[in-house]
């Protein structure tokens, strides 16, 4: 059997879950994403403005006489504002390249199966678990 025929077995799997097990899933999916943008923002709201802030005086000289080479000379002489900045830049365009991806083309089979264990040890655990209440718990029910 090869890796084409694997995966279409598993798409069939995937597809003939449990509604609920399937819901379940899009809701730990979902809380994925919003968490991986959370920790983006987060990034921004306190690393990016003490490397603006480091940066304050080169910009204030940019917005007057802005050239490549001054730009370049100051990332190079604040290089921890670089490296916050890059820092900051790089998770954000790891989430819009993954969110992306999976909008694009799907979640891949590895990222399913992983979200079907991660449901399925969160159901065992049951409302000890820190997840539970947003992936398990059906609205309406307490």
């Amino acid at each position: 059997m090869d890796k084409s025929e694997e995966a279409q077995i598993k798409i069939e799997e995937l597809n003939n879950l449990d509604p609920v097990f399937a819901q379940q899933i899009q809701k730990l999916h979902k809380l994925t994403v919003y968490g991986r943008w959370l920790f983006s923002s987060c990034l921004w709201l306190i690393i990016a403005p003490f490397c603006l802030w480091d940066l304050r005086v080169e910009i204030a000289l940019l917005q007057d006489y802005f050239t490549w080479v001054g730009l370049r000379y100051a990332l190079i002489f604040h290089p921890l504002a670089t490296l916050g900045l890059g820092f900051c830049i790089g998770m954000t365009l790891s989430v819009l390249v993954w969110q992306s991806r999976n909008i694009i083309w799907g979640l891949p089979l590895q990222e399913q199966e992983r979200l079907k264990e991660q449901v399925s040890r969160i159901r065992q655990q049951g409302s000890t678990h820190p997840l539970w209440k947003w992936v398990c718990q059906s609205k309406g029910y307490r």
